[in-house]
């Protein structure tokens, strides 16, 4: 070969990212036996890895009822003290997560039930105690998640189903809230996968008129979505969701999804789907 020749040398293909589905229910799925069927049924079917986050719905009420146990709320959040911790860790990591998992297997899904506990894959800290103590609630920070043994458990074939109960790495169980988890595990996930997290809830999505499911409005970017706080058309329960949602596109997950979860077939058929939420401006 001539010394002047060059050779040209193709960079190696960058393999595309596999897909990501994290999707959190909440007591409107869980608490309806027909609901639930029809959602775990459309969930399986999607293409990809997949992670299901839930909560308890009314159930761990029940229970706790049942048990003499009464619920004590501030400001609509729930106090965990030893009695009621006891109580969501046996109904969401048990009674209402092997359900779900039973049901998974029977489609044909090798889901495998999950607290933040097994296998280390979600730490949090207890909250700590300022005008309110919460008792035994967990707080996630950017350290919480273990993204390498979550992608390995997928990569092994396994579909992780995590309820809402996490620890704090010295023995101790926290009642940690749903939606952040779901929030915290598409960030942590999304350098290793193409992510997108869908939030499922009773509604097609977020509503211009909350009694009007056909005014749902398809697509919410940062500066539309303070435009709506102020004109008190989101506000409530809505704005963690929301606020975790945004936080989550900049931590580069590549899509957040609000919708209905009855409606979570359209995904695979490629229909619209609930209210996405965009950083364009």
């Amino acid at each position: 070969m001539n010394k002047s020749e060059t050779v040209s040398i193709n960079p190696p293909e960058i393999a595309a990212k596999k897909s990501l589905h994290i999707i959190k229910i909440g007591g409107n799925v869980i608490d309806n036996s027909e609901n639930l069927h029809h959602f775990l049924k459309d969930f399986q079917s999607l293409d990809g890895f997949k992670i299901l986050v839930h909560g308890g719905g009314k159930v761990a009420t029940q229970v706790a009822e049942d048990m003499g146990i009464e619920a004590k709320l501030v400001d609509g959040r729930r106090i965990t003290d030893i009695e009621t911790l006891r109580v969501v860790t046996m109904v969401y990591g048990g009674l209402i997560n092997k359900n779900i998992v039973a049901q998974l297997q029977r489609f044909g899904n090798n889901a495998i039930g999950l607290t933040g506990a097994d296998g280390n894959f979600i730490k949090a800290k207890k909250r700590p105690v300022k005008t309110i103590d919460y008792g035994f609630v967990g707080d996630i920070d950017e350290n919480s998640i273990n993204p390498g043994n979550i992608s390995r458990l997928m990569e092994a074939g396994f579909t992780p189903v995590f309820c809402a109960i996490t620890h704090d790495g010295e023995g101790q169980l926290l009642n940690t809230n749903a939606d952040t988890i779901a929030s915290a595990l598409a960030v942590n996930l999304a350098s290793i996968y193409e992510t997108t997290l869908i939030y499922c809830f009773e509604k097609k999505g977020v509503l211009q008129d909350i009694d009007d499911e056909d005014s749902l409005i398809r697509e919410i970017n940062p500066e539309r979505y303070e435009e709506l706080k102020k004109e008190r058309i989101i506000h409530s329960g809505m704005l963690p969701k929301l606020d975790n949602a945004f936080t989550a596109i900049a931590c580069g997950v590549k899509a957040v999804i609000i919708g209905k979860s009855d409606d979570l077939g359209n995904i695979k058929n490629n229909k619209p789907f609930g209210t996405r939420l965009s950083t364009t401006t």
